[in-house]
Protein backbone atom coordinates (compact mmCIF):
# COMPACT_ATOMS: atom_id res chain seq x y z
CA UNK A 1 0.00 0.00 0.00
CA UNK A 2 2.72 2.66 0.77
CA UNK A 3 4.05 2.09 -2.64
CA UNK A 4 0.85 2.66 -4.57
CA UNK A 5 0.86 6.14 -2.28
CA UNK A 6 4.31 6.75 -3.36
CA UNK A 7 3.42 6.29 -7.21
CA UNK A 8 0.18 8.05 -6.94
CA UNK A 9 1.62 10.70 -5.55
CA UNK A 10 4.50 10.95 -8.05
CA UNK A 11 1.88 12.19 -10.58
CA UNK A 12 0.76 14.92 -8.78
CA UNK A 13 3.70 16.45 -7.87
CA UNK A 14 3.08 19.22 -10.49
CA UNK A 15 -0.46 19.64 -8.97
CA UNK A 16 0.70 20.44 -5.60
CA UNK A 17 3.30 22.89 -6.35
CA UNK A 18 1.15 24.32 -8.28
CA UNK A 19 -1.79 24.58 -5.41
CA UNK A 20 1.20 25.86 -3.51
CA UNK A 21 2.46 28.55 -5.56
CA UNK A 22 -1.20 29.70 -6.28
CA UNK A 23 -1.14 30.14 -2.50
CA UNK A 24 1.86 32.03 -2.35
CA UNK A 25 1.03 34.13 -4.75
CA UNK A 26 -2.72 34.97 -3.30
CA UNK A 27 -1.96 35.79 0.26
CA UNK A 28 -5.03 36.73 1.79
CA UNK A 29 -5.72 38.11 6.33
CA UNK A 30 -7.03 36.10 8.59
CA UNK A 31 -10.68 34.91 7.87
CA UNK A 32 -10.72 36.66 4.11
CA UNK A 33 -8.88 33.56 2.52
CA UNK A 34 -11.62 33.15 0.37
CA UNK A 35 -9.40 32.11 -2.88
CA UNK A 36 -7.48 29.79 -1.11
CA UNK A 37 -10.33 28.23 0.37
CA UNK A 38 -12.25 28.00 -3.10
CA UNK A 39 -8.83 26.39 -4.58
CA UNK A 40 -7.96 23.68 -1.89
CA UNK A 41 -11.90 22.34 -2.33
CA UNK A 42 -12.08 22.62 -5.60
CA UNK A 43 -9.14 20.79 -5.35
CA UNK A 44 -9.94 17.77 -2.77
CA UNK A 45 -13.39 17.89 -4.59
CA UNK A 46 -11.34 16.58 -8.45
CA UNK A 47 -9.86 14.07 -6.04
CA UNK A 48 -13.18 12.16 -5.00
CA UNK A 49 -13.15 14.30 -1.65
CA UNK A 50 -17.09 15.34 -0.52
CA UNK A 51 -16.52 18.86 0.60
CA UNK A 52 -18.39 20.80 3.14
CA UNK A 53 -17.80 24.93 2.79
CA UNK A 54 -18.90 27.50 5.05
CA UNK A 55 -18.45 25.03 7.81
CA UNK A 56 -19.52 25.57 11.26
CA UNK A 57 -20.82 28.95 9.66
CA UNK A 58 -17.19 30.11 9.06
CA UNK A 59 -17.02 31.40 5.57
CA UNK A 60 -13.43 30.64 4.19
CA UNK A 61 -13.42 27.20 6.58
CA UNK A 62 -14.08 23.49 5.12
CA UNK A 63 -14.81 19.82 6.12
CA UNK A 64 -13.51 17.28 3.13
CA UNK A 65 -13.93 13.69 3.48
CA UNK A 66 -13.76 10.39 1.96
CA UNK A 67 -14.14 7.07 3.14
CA UNK A 68 -16.28 5.50 6.29
CA UNK A 69 -16.30 4.29 9.51
CA UNK A 70 -13.06 4.58 12.00
CA UNK A 71 -10.34 4.89 12.19
CA UNK A 72 -10.65 8.23 11.12
CA UNK A 73 -7.52 10.12 10.35
CA UNK A 74 -7.58 14.09 10.08
CA UNK A 75 -5.15 16.55 8.36
CA UNK A 76 -5.53 20.48 9.15
CA UNK A 77 -4.78 22.89 6.49
CA UNK A 78 -3.86 26.67 7.34
CA UNK A 79 -3.73 28.83 4.95
CA UNK A 80 -3.88 32.66 6.20
CA UNK A 81 -1.01 35.42 5.53
CA UNK A 82 0.27 38.32 6.87
CA UNK A 83 -1.00 41.59 5.91
CA UNK A 84 1.31 42.99 3.41
CA UNK A 85 4.17 40.32 4.48
CA UNK A 86 3.01 37.38 2.48
CA UNK A 87 3.45 33.64 3.80
CA UNK A 88 6.29 34.42 6.02
CA UNK A 89 5.46 31.21 8.38
CA UNK A 90 5.20 29.12 5.38
CA UNK A 91 1.02 28.50 5.45
CA UNK A 92 0.98 28.09 1.47
CA UNK A 93 3.30 25.19 1.96
CA UNK A 94 1.93 23.42 5.44
CA UNK A 95 -1.19 23.35 3.21
CA UNK A 96 0.31 21.79 0.76
CA UNK A 97 2.00 18.98 3.15
CA UNK A 98 -1.74 18.49 4.38
CA UNK A 99 -3.01 18.24 1.81
CA UNK A 100 -0.29 15.48 0.02
CA UNK A 101 -0.95 13.21 3.06
CA UNK A 102 -4.86 13.37 2.86
CA UNK A 103 -4.86 12.65 -1.14
CA UNK A 104 -1.85 9.77 -0.97
CA UNK A 105 -4.18 8.15 1.73
CA UNK A 106 -7.16 8.91 0.17
CA UNK A 107 -6.36 7.51 -3.04
CA UNK A 108 -6.50 3.83 -1.40
CA UNK A 109 -8.75 4.29 1.29
CA UNK A 110 -11.76 2.47 -0.76
CA UNK A 111 -9.46 -0.59 -0.42
CA UNK A 112 -9.18 -0.59 3.07
CA UNK A 113 -11.35 0.47 6.11
CA UNK A 114 -11.60 4.10 7.53
CA UNK A 115 -11.59 7.69 6.78
CA UNK A 116 -9.64 10.30 5.46
CA UNK A 117 -10.38 14.24 6.65
CA UNK A 118 -9.33 17.42 5.98
CA UNK A 119 -10.81 20.52 7.90
CA UNK A 120 -9.65 24.06 6.76
CA UNK A 121 -8.62 26.01 9.23
CA UNK A 122 -8.63 29.91 8.75
CA UNK A 123 -7.74 32.49 11.32
CA UNK A 124 -4.58 31.04 12.55
CA UNK A 125 -2.30 34.50 13.00
CA UNK A 126 -5.83 35.42 15.01
CA UNK A 127 -6.01 32.59 17.72
CA UNK A 128 -7.46 30.22 14.66
CA UNK A 129 -10.67 28.29 14.76
CA UNK A 130 -9.62 25.31 16.09
CA UNK A 131 -11.06 26.22 19.55
CA UNK A 132 -14.19 26.96 18.12
CA UNK A 133 -13.99 23.52 16.68
CA UNK A 134 -13.14 21.72 19.78
CA UNK A 135 -15.93 23.51 21.45
CA UNK A 136 -18.21 22.40 18.55
CA UNK A 137 -17.05 18.43 19.16
CA UNK A 138 -15.87 18.28 15.89
CA UNK A 139 -13.12 16.37 16.41
CA UNK A 140 -14.32 13.98 19.36
CA UNK A 141 -14.72 11.12 16.81
CA UNK A 142 -11.24 11.49 15.05
CA UNK A 143 -8.84 8.76 15.67
CA UNK A 144 -5.66 10.65 15.30
CA UNK A 145 -5.19 14.52 13.90
CA UNK A 146 -1.45 14.43 12.00
CA UNK A 147 0.23 18.46 10.71
CA UNK A 148 3.95 18.97 9.39
CA UNK A 149 4.88 22.60 9.71
CA UNK A 150 7.92 24.45 7.64
CA UNK A 151 10.36 25.47 9.48
CA UNK A 152 14.36 25.97 9.11
CA UNK A 153 14.79 22.80 10.87
CA UNK A 154 13.66 19.32 10.86
CA UNK A 155 12.83 18.12 14.33
CA UNK A 156 10.34 15.90 16.38
CA UNK A 157 6.67 17.20 17.69
CA UNK A 158 6.65 19.05 21.10
CA UNK A 159 5.03 20.96 22.96
CA UNK A 160 3.86 25.04 22.54
CA UNK A 161 2.81 27.43 25.08
CA UNK A 162 -0.64 27.86 26.78
CA UNK A 163 -2.02 31.55 25.81
CA UNK A 164 -4.83 33.56 27.48
CA UNK A 165 -5.19 36.98 25.48
CA UNK A 166 -7.14 39.22 27.90
CA UNK A 167 -8.74 42.90 27.49
CA UNK A 168 -9.08 45.01 30.46
CA UNK A 169 -11.53 48.03 29.85
CA UNK A 170 -12.15 50.76 33.12
CA UNK A 171 -14.62 53.30 32.99
CA UNK A 172 -15.02 56.54 34.77
CA UNK A 173 -15.96 60.14 34.55
CA UNK A 174 -14.99 62.36 31.31
CA UNK A 175 -14.57 65.90 31.69
CA UNK A 176 -11.50 68.42 31.47
CA UNK A 177 -8.69 67.48 33.22
CA UNK A 178 -7.98 70.53 35.02
CA UNK A 179 -11.71 70.79 36.68
CA UNK A 180 -11.76 67.73 38.44
CA UNK A 181 -8.20 66.65 39.24
CA UNK A 182 -9.07 65.12 42.62
CA UNK A 183 -10.74 62.35 40.97
CA UNK A 184 -8.55 58.97 40.11
CA UNK A 185 -9.20 58.46 35.97
CA UNK A 186 -10.01 54.99 34.11
CA UNK A 187 -6.53 55.55 32.71
CA UNK A 188 -5.21 55.66 36.57
CA UNK A 189 -6.81 52.54 36.53
CA UNK A 190 -4.81 51.09 33.67
CA UNK A 191 -1.47 52.14 34.72
CA UNK A 192 -2.19 50.82 38.56
CA UNK A 193 -2.83 47.71 37.12
CA UNK A 194 0.62 47.32 35.68
CA UNK A 195 1.98 48.64 38.79
CA UNK A 196 0.57 46.46 40.74
CA UNK A 197 1.24 43.26 38.40
CA UNK A 198 4.74 44.08 37.67
CA UNK A 199 5.28 43.48 41.97
CA UNK A 200 2.77 40.13 41.50
CA UNK A 201 5.41 38.69 38.69
CA UNK A 202 8.20 38.73 40.99
CA UNK A 203 6.80 36.10 42.66
CA UNK A 204 6.00 34.26 39.74
CA UNK A 205 8.00 30.79 38.25
CA UNK A 206 9.83 32.03 34.98
CA UNK A 207 7.45 29.62 33.56
CA UNK A 208 4.48 32.10 33.44
CA UNK A 209 5.35 35.51 32.33
CA UNK A 210 2.98 38.91 31.12
CA UNK A 211 3.18 40.90 28.17
CA UNK A 212 0.85 44.14 27.97
CA UNK A 213 0.16 47.18 26.33
CA UNK A 214 -2.36 49.94 26.69
CA UNK A 215 -4.57 50.01 23.64
CA UNK A 216 -7.01 53.22 24.76
CA UNK A 217 -5.95 55.73 26.91
CA UNK A 218 -7.57 59.01 25.94
CA UNK A 219 -6.82 61.41 23.10
CA UNK A 220 -5.63 64.63 24.64
CA UNK A 221 -4.61 65.54 28.06
CA UNK A 222 -7.06 68.17 28.40
CA UNK A 223 -9.82 65.88 28.48
CA UNK A 224 -10.15 62.91 31.13
CA UNK A 225 -9.95 59.33 29.08
CA UNK A 226 -13.90 58.03 30.04
CA UNK A 227 -12.61 54.31 29.22
CA UNK A 228 -9.28 53.06 28.92
CA UNK A 229 -8.08 49.41 27.55
CA UNK A 230 -4.99 47.47 27.74
CA UNK A 231 -4.33 44.36 26.41
CA UNK A 232 -2.53 41.59 28.26
CA UNK A 233 -0.82 38.17 26.74
CA UNK A 234 -0.59 35.63 29.48
CA UNK A 235 1.80 32.93 28.50
CA UNK A 236 2.34 29.86 30.50
CA UNK A 237 3.72 26.02 30.14
CA UNK A 238 -0.18 25.10 30.71
CA UNK A 239 -3.00 25.97 30.39
CA UNK A 240 -4.30 25.66 33.86
CA UNK A 241 -1.01 27.64 34.81
CA UNK A 242 -1.98 30.67 32.71
CA UNK A 243 -5.32 30.58 34.67
CA UNK A 244 -4.12 31.11 37.74
CA UNK A 245 -2.00 34.44 36.26
CA UNK A 246 -5.54 35.45 34.47
CA UNK A 247 -7.38 34.82 38.03
CA UNK A 248 -4.57 37.46 40.15
CA UNK A 249 -5.49 40.06 37.24
CA UNK A 250 -8.92 39.68 37.73
CA UNK A 251 -8.18 39.95 41.36
CA UNK A 252 -5.53 43.11 40.87
CA UNK A 253 -8.33 44.86 38.78
CA UNK A 254 -11.13 43.86 41.26
CA UNK A 255 -8.94 46.02 44.00
CA UNK A 256 -8.08 48.79 41.43
CA UNK A 257 -12.18 49.12 40.90
CA UNK A 258 -13.02 49.50 44.27
CA UNK A 259 -10.00 51.65 45.59
CA UNK A 260 -10.45 53.81 42.55
CA UNK A 261 -14.05 54.42 42.15
CA UNK A 262 -13.93 52.80 38.79
CA UNK A 263 -15.77 50.22 36.78
CA UNK A 264 -14.35 47.52 35.02
CA UNK A 265 -14.90 44.53 32.55
CA UNK A 266 -12.80 42.01 31.10
CA UNK A 267 -12.50 40.16 28.23
CA UNK A 268 -10.91 37.56 25.87
CA UNK A 269 -9.69 39.48 22.61
CA UNK A 270 -8.44 36.33 20.83
CA UNK A 271 -9.28 32.74 21.44
CA UNK A 272 -6.95 30.98 23.89
CA UNK A 273 -4.48 28.24 23.20
CA UNK A 274 -3.60 25.34 24.92
CA UNK A 275 -0.48 23.66 25.31
CA UNK A 276 0.00 21.34 22.85
CA UNK A 277 0.44 17.47 23.81
CA UNK A 278 2.41 16.06 21.83
CA UNK A 279 1.70 11.97 21.40
CA UNK A 280 4.63 10.50 21.39
CA UNK A 281 3.98 6.66 19.50
CA UNK A 282 2.09 8.77 16.90
CA UNK A 283 5.17 10.88 16.58
CA UNK A 284 7.97 8.38 16.92
CA UNK A 285 5.91 6.48 13.27
CA UNK A 286 5.97 9.78 11.97
CA UNK A 287 9.64 10.02 12.10
CA UNK A 288 10.18 6.27 11.05
CA UNK A 289 7.78 6.90 8.38
CA UNK A 290 10.19 10.56 7.32
CA UNK A 291 13.13 8.59 7.45
CA UNK A 292 11.84 5.91 5.17
CA UNK A 293 11.28 8.83 2.60
CA UNK A 294 14.70 10.12 2.89
CA UNK A 295 14.66 12.68 5.13
CA UNK A 296 17.10 11.27 7.94
CA UNK A 297 18.47 13.61 10.35
CA UNK A 298 15.72 14.86 12.79
CA UNK A 299 16.33 16.71 15.68
CA UNK A 300 14.80 16.19 19.26
CA UNK A 301 11.44 17.46 19.74
CA UNK A 302 11.05 21.41 20.11
CA UNK A 303 9.30 23.44 22.37
CA UNK A 304 7.76 26.65 21.08
CA UNK A 305 7.60 29.60 22.92
CA UNK A 306 3.86 30.71 21.23
CA UNK A 307 0.88 29.93 20.96
CA UNK A 308 -0.31 26.77 18.70
CA UNK A 309 -4.23 26.51 17.70
CA UNK A 310 -4.14 22.85 17.28
CA UNK A 311 -2.93 23.06 21.35
CA UNK A 312 -6.98 22.88 22.22
CA UNK A 313 -7.25 20.03 19.76
CA UNK A 314 -4.42 17.65 21.09
CA UNK A 315 -6.52 17.79 24.38
CA UNK A 316 -9.30 16.06 22.68
CA UNK A 317 -7.62 13.49 20.56
CA UNK A 318 -3.82 11.90 19.76
CA UNK A 319 -1.77 15.17 17.76
CA UNK A 320 1.46 15.80 16.30
CA UNK A 321 2.72 19.08 14.73
CA UNK A 322 6.29 17.94 13.60
CA UNK A 323 8.55 20.96 11.56
CA UNK A 324 10.08 20.39 8.14
CA UNK A 325 13.48 21.88 6.88
CA UNK A 326 12.35 23.90 3.60
CA UNK A 327 15.84 26.05 3.98
CA UNK A 328 19.53 25.02 2.63
CA UNK A 329 20.13 28.60 3.35
CA UNK A 330 21.32 28.81 7.11
CA UNK A 331 21.57 32.32 7.36
CA UNK A 332 17.81 32.80 6.46
CA UNK A 333 15.31 33.73 9.48
CA UNK A 334 11.60 32.57 9.87
CA UNK A 335 8.67 34.73 10.05
CA UNK A 336 10.46 36.86 6.62
CA UNK A 337 9.63 37.79 3.23
CA UNK A 338 13.45 35.61 2.18
CA UNK A 339 11.27 32.36 4.58
CA UNK A 340 8.38 33.05 2.11
CA UNK A 341 10.27 33.08 -1.21
CA UNK A 342 12.02 30.00 0.27
CA UNK A 343 8.13 27.69 0.70
CA UNK A 344 7.90 27.62 -3.83
CA UNK A 345 11.78 26.48 -4.08
CA UNK A 346 12.12 22.96 -5.75
CA UNK A 347 13.90 21.80 -2.46
CA UNK A 348 11.00 23.18 -0.10
CA UNK A 349 8.50 21.27 -2.24
CA UNK A 350 10.50 18.58 -2.45
CA UNK A 351 10.89 18.34 1.21
CA UNK A 352 7.23 18.92 2.30
CA UNK A 353 5.69 16.57 -0.48
CA UNK A 354 8.06 13.69 1.28
CA UNK A 355 6.21 14.68 4.87
CA UNK A 356 3.05 14.46 3.33
CA UNK A 357 4.12 10.83 1.86
CA UNK A 358 5.24 10.57 5.91
CA UNK A 359 1.62 11.81 6.87
CA UNK A 360 0.20 9.10 4.72
CA UNK A 361 2.34 6.57 6.28
CA UNK A 362 1.39 7.45 9.39
CA UNK A 363 -2.69 7.93 8.49
CA UNK A 364 -1.80 4.03 7.10
CA UNK A 365 -0.02 2.48 9.96
CA UNK A 366 -3.55 3.24 12.09
CA UNK A 367 -5.44 1.85 9.88
CA UNK A 368 -3.32 -1.18 9.13
CA UNK A 369 -2.48 -1.87 13.07
CA UNK A 370 -4.94 -2.23 15.73
CA UNK A 371 -1.86 -2.89 18.25
CA UNK A 372 -0.43 0.51 16.92
CA UNK A 373 -3.67 2.88 17.23
CA UNK A 374 -4.42 1.17 20.54
CA UNK A 375 -0.79 1.96 21.65
CA UNK A 376 -1.90 5.27 20.09
CA UNK A 377 -4.66 5.85 22.01
CA UNK A 378 -3.38 4.10 25.64
CA UNK A 379 -0.91 7.00 25.68
CA UNK A 380 -3.08 9.36 25.09
CA UNK A 381 -5.36 8.58 27.66
CA UNK A 382 -3.18 7.63 30.88
CA UNK A 383 -1.69 11.18 29.64
CA UNK A 384 -5.07 12.99 29.73
CA UNK A 385 -5.59 11.03 33.33
CA UNK A 386 -2.34 12.51 34.91
CA UNK A 387 -3.25 15.98 33.74
CA UNK A 388 -6.51 16.28 34.61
Amino acid sequence: MKQEIVSYLSTEKKSLSQLNKFLYDNPEESYCEHKACSYISDFLKERGFDVENNFQNIETSFFASKGSGHPKICFICEYDAIKGEGHITGHNLLTMTSITGAIGLGHIINKLHGSVYVIGCPGEYLGGTNATFVRQNVYDDMDVVLLAHPDLITSESGTSSAIIPLSIKYSGKNGLSFLDEGNCTSLDGVLLTFDILNYALKSVKEDTTVNYAITKGGITPLLRPQESEAQFYIRSISINKAKQMEEKIRNICSYVCNLMNLNCSISLYESPSEELLTNITLSRLFCNNLKETGIINIDDFRNVNAGLSIGCVSQKVPVIHPFISICKDRSIHYGTKQFADCTITDYAVSQCIKAGIALSYTGLDMIDSENLLSEVKSEFYNNNRLLY
